[in-house]
């Protein structure tokens, strides 16, 4: 089994990054294989609702020149999919959210997602998480996939990057999501 995580921070180690790190490290002691890919720092361009991903029929967005073909191809071969971003102004980051877009829009219409096992976190300094976490649970229920939680809301706080490591309650959550997602991969293969 593998779930593949999804960086939408665009500081590549920073608070989001530590808590997919923590539920990843949590999967692998479950003998889960991991990946994180780093897109908050990528160039990603939004989705011009062109619908040709739809009409070409080939799983692929139009735009060829960022990691979203890539993402999406990794997406389907995955068992278990984890979003994360920052908050932003009170949401997502941008590049989390062209990411959502242009993955939601070539992956509904063959309903690639369905079944998985997903989930999503954030990092927050004060507020909007759950925002954020909701816009990005969006995808996955209009997806048919199924959503992880775990003993509350997954999210870390913490400003500078490394704050979060003080969030001892975030911190026991992600792990405790790592374990809710292994169980349920254990259950569905």
């Amino acid at each position: 089994m593998k779930v593949i995580a999804f960086n939408g921070s665009p500081r590549k180690e920073g608070n989001t990054y530590t808590l997919l790190q923590t539920v990843l490290k949590q999967l692998e002691e479950h003998d889960i294989e991991t990946e994180l890919i780093q897109v908050g720092n990528r160039n990603i361009h939004g989705c011009i609702g062109c619908g040709k991903c739809r009409t070409n029929g080939n799983n692929r967005c139009i735009f060829d020149d960022d990691i979203i073909n890539e993402c999406i191809e990794k997406i389907v071969e995955a068992d278990g999919i984890i979003l994360g971003t920052p908050v932003y102004f009170g949401g997502l980051s941008a590049q989390m959210k062209a990411f959502i877009d242009r993955v939601g829009y070539v992956t509904r219409p063959g309903r690639l997602l369905k079944r998985k096992v997903c989930s999503a976190v954030v990092s927050q300094r004060r507020d909007g998480a759950i925002a954020a976490f909701n816009s990005m649970n969006n995808l996955f229920t209009i997806s048919e996939a199924i959503v992880v939680g775990a003993n509350y809301w997954n999210l870390g706080l913490g400003r500078a990057a490394g704050d979060v490591v003080n969030d001892t309650e975030g911190i026991d959550n992600m792990k405790n999501l790592g374990d809710n997602m292994a169980w349920l991969l254990d259950k569905i293969k």
